[in-house]
């Protein structure tokens, strides 16, 4: 058995990773590519990280594939992008059935190219009762965005009436969100050596642990996830409470 794989407590694995994908572009730089040459060399690792959380136990992985800010790309990277996205979801659809994986996705699904909309809605009408784990892709996200359409939509309900101001929580904002049916992020991870969030689920990272790495995403591998999973378990889940009260509640 894998050493690091050993030092996981198969009993406290996070419940939802969510990760930024960071590092394609350089990835490629490095060995004299194109940009697109990265994105395409990070199917193996988002292959590979999907495979590996699911085996772990881990329920709902999160990947950072496209952000409202991308649009500002070359036009031919981001083609590209769309051409790959399809493409994919196309290949891999046989193997998220076999693999009993469930395909979501969230953001401004209604930018993407009417092609892209049509695939992506129907791998995920296709892999709907799957079971072990949820594949969510970030497609033309943008959490800022996607708060104020929360705002926007809450404050139409108020005016008709449909919610009390006084009533408004955190249930009733998260709800109105794109994740609303995923759980909060219990550990969020960003590649490439950058350590920002860059406008990534911003309500849903609230009391996340963040895990930074070197690691290009390309690049990124199995052993990758058991460290950042192994740094999650090193840590103490305070959510505001002290250490002594965790130790009571446990």
């Amino acid at each position: 058995m894998d050493k690091k794989l050993q030092r996981i407590n198969l009993q406290k694995i996070p419940n939802h990773i969510a990760i930024i994908m960071d590092g394609n572009g350089r990835w490629a730089k490095g060995k004299g590519m194109q940009r697109v040459f990265g994105h395409r060399n990070a199917l193996t690792a988002i292959r590979e990280t999907a495979d590996t959380a699911s085996e772990l136990g881990v329920k709902f992985l999160t990947l950072y594939a496209f952000s409202t800010e991308n649009w500002n790309r070359p036009k031919l990277e981001v083609d590209a992008l769309m051409s790959l996205l399809v493409t994919t979801l196309k290949k891999e659809l046989p193997e998220f059935q076999r693999k009993n994986v469930k395909i979501n996705a969230i953001g401004n699904l209604a930018s993407l190219p009417n092609n892209a909309q049509k695939v992506l809605s129907n791998v995920i009408e296709a892999t709907k009762n799957n079971t072990k784990i949820t594949l969510t892709f970030a497609l033309s996200y943008g959490s800022r965005e996607e708060i104020v359409n929360a705002i926007k939509n809450i404050s139409k309900k108020v005016v008709n009436n449909e919610i009390e101001i006084e009533k408004i929580n955190d249930k009733i904002i998260n709800n109105h969100l794109y994740t609303f049916n995923l759980p909060d992020v219990d550990l969020m991870i960003r590649t490439s050596g950058e350590q920002r969030i860059s406008n990534y689920l911003l309500w849903q990272i609230a009391y996340a642990e963040l895990h930074f790495t070197d690691v290009l995403w390309p690049d990124y591998r199995k052993e990758h996830l058991y460290d950042a999973i192994i740094d999650y378990q090193n840590r103490e889940r305070r959510f505001g409470k002290t250490s002594e009260q965790i130790e009571t509640n446990e």
